[in-house]
């Protein structure tokens, strides 16, 4: 069973990665997080149902958080260059980064990491 939920995993990421027109916001994280950390996939998560309902909906615009501990999170790491905690939209081949604005403001200024996110997916939607 765990096998073919590894696979599911795997295929479902490396399918949403390279699907060309589709937005995929991933959050990169290890298993012990702080508050900012758990603030940034909260603040991401909210700005993109906020801002993108309808595409979320209709999955055109997925948010995925990866555990780094997790053995299966070694593939999309490597697919999205994330070696590291990472707040990263990509498209296609494009990536942008977010990771500073996301634990910049996470906290601190939300409204700031939602336009910071806005910016971001629609100069690749």
């Amino acid at each position: 069973m765990k096998k073919v939920l590894f696979t599911l995993t795997i295929l479902l990421l490396g399918t949403a990665l390279y699907a060309g027109g589709n937005v995929e916001v991933y959050y990169f994280h290890y298993t012990r997080r702080c508050a900012t950390c758990e603030a940034v996939e909260t603040e991401s998560i909210k700005a993109l149902k906020q801002l993108y309902a309808k595409e979320v909906q209709n999955g055109k615009v997925k948010f995925f958080s990866v555990n780094l501990d997790k053995k299966e999170s070694k593939i999309p790491a490597k697919r999205c260059k994330a070696d590291g905690q990472s707040l990263l939209v990509m498209s296609g081949n494009k990536r942008i980064d977010l990771t500073e604005e996301g634990f910049m403001y996470a906290r601190s200024n939300p409204e700031k990491l939602k336009q910071a996110i806005k910016q971001a997916v629609d100069a690749v939607l």
